[in-house]
């Protein structure tokens, strides 16, 4: 008695599970063979979409010093930096360079102006001394050329060769002073010129020295401008406290002008051919989802270039953000549909609607019954494709091919009327083409930092 009263809820159940896995799939089954949508007569959208990243369109560089190189310091750190995102005023504060290098050489410049001094002191007292002893050579060669003159005059009633012998001293007393006095001319002139030499030395370590006091006075580095404080980017990473800067590459940071803001992003080489300068983008910001933005692409790279974890190639293209927003900030991740095309009043389809073999074709319904057709179709966006011939405005198409879909005949277009559709599509396109031509021209060529305002994230594309 009481297994039977357990027996038959039990069996109810069984009988439950069975019915759903045997029946529930084959119910799904047919739900899917009879997906189907209308075909839809609106404006059509293309867009390409890429992730961005905002940068200012100009920026004022603070670099470290210029004269690093001539004091032949090729490299320096970066000991102190105010804070990223810090609102500085003209001639205030931003940032401190390592001087210890820049100490070592001010102190040799240092010794080398002592060893000079001391070299140049040196000379003034040989030079003194050995000008001194010249000096008094020819004060004792004065003294003796009177004491000959006096023998001459006393020797004027003494024999000629008396007379002619005092005359003889007197000549050999003359030539030895002016020889004398031409040595003393010859030596003071060497001296002068020497301790000139010396001079000349020490002016130069001078103006060394000075440099190098100058230079480390400029190792403290002032913002050139007000403006917010934006870390620089190297190909290390961003530019910090601790990070090392060159002669060749010293920017340390940069104030951007965050009132033009632009956004650059990377095309894929699929799609960069429907970009071109003057398209509309609609921009969001993923920092602040909420809101949107406008703006217009303004430069598109010519040649394409190879990133980083990227098979293909890429073309750089900049987008000017048309709003000014103070929440925007350079390094901003944006969101950016750029619109290529925008066609009125066309038919289109879901991408699922259509099949293709060697010909485009759709399965069309119309009253329990199906089609295969055969269509011409134009231009297409990520959700839908344009039917440029071979259905009307609200005619049925499936979504999934029918289960025995080969046993469908095809229903194809005349040559001719394929011929005169592509003609007509060839004839949009080159006008389309030319309206492009005239968006493009009316945007002015405008040169843009490649660095300005931040920058060097990885770029992500969807």
């Amino acid at each position: 008695m009481s297994y039977t009263r357990y027996l038959f809820p039990l069996l109810v159940i069984g009988a439950l599970v069975v019915a759903y896995f045997y029946f529930t799939p084959a119910a799904e089954k047919n739900q899917e063979k009879t997906l189907k949508t209308k075909v839809s007569q609106s404006e059509f959208v293309i867009r390409v979409t890429a992730t961005g990243e905002l940068k200012a369109k100009r920026s004022e560089k603070i670099r470290g010093p210029q004269g690093m190189r001539t004091a032949r310091i090729y490299q320096t750190n970066i000991t102190d930096l105010v804070p990223e995102g810090t609102i500085v005023q003209e001639g205030e504060y931003v940032a401190t360079l390592d001087r210890t290098e820049l100490d070592t050489k001010l102190k040799e410049a240092q010794s080398e102006l002592d060893k000079i001094e001391t070299q140049l002191e040196q000379a003034r007292i040989d030079t003194a001394i050995e000008m001194r002893g010249l000096r008094d050579q020819l004060i004792n060669m004065k003294f003796s050329m009177k004491e000959k003159k006096l023998e001459v005059e006393q020797s004027k009633y003494e024999a000629p060769m008396v007379i002619q012998q005092a005359n003889i001293e007197l000549e050999r007393i003359q030539r030895d002073y002016d020889q004398m006095d031409s040595k003393y001319q010859l030596t003071e002139e060497k001296s002068v010129a020497r301790i000139n030499e010396i001079l000349t030395g020490k002016k130069g370590e001078e103006l060394k020295r000075q440099r190098l006091a100058d230079l480390s006075n400029s190792f403290r580095i002032m913002a050139p401008k007000s403006g917010m404080v934006i870390y620089a980017r190297s190909w290390n990473g961003k530019v910090g406290p601790g990070s090392q800067i060159s002669t060749w590459d010293p920017v340390v940071a940069e104030l951007p002008d965050l009132s033009d803001m632009v956004s650059k992003t990377f095309i894929n080489e699929v799609d960069i051919s429907r970009v071109r300068k003057g398209q509309e983008v609609t921009m969001k910001v993923d920092a602040f989802p909420e809101n949107t933005y406008t703006g217009t692409v303004l430069q598109v790279a010519n040649i394409g270039e190879q990133l980083k974890n990227y098979d293909s190639k890429v073309f750089e293209v900049t987008v000017q953000v048309n709003e000014t927003d103070s929440i925007l900030r350079p390094a901003m991740t944006t969101s950016n549909e750029i619109v290529t095309d925008i066609l009125t009043d066309v038919l289109h389809i879901p991408l699922e609607a259509l099949f293709s073999d060697s010909l485009s074709f759709v399965f069309s319904e119309e009253a329990g019954k199906i089609t295969k057709k055969e269509v011409i179709t134009g231009l297409s966006n990520d959700e839908a494709i344009i039917i440029e011939h071979g259905l009307s405005a609200n005619e049925e198409v499936l979504l999934v091919a029918p289960e025995n879909e080969e046993d469908y005949k095809m229903v194809t277009l005349d040559p001719q009327i394929k011929a005169d559709i592509q003609k007509r599509m060839d004839e949009e396109k080159k006008a389309r083409e030319d309206a492009m031509n005239a968006k493009m021209k009316a945007v002015k060529d405008q040169e843009i930092s490649s660095e300005a305002g931040g920058g060097g994230g990885m770029i992500i594309f969807n």
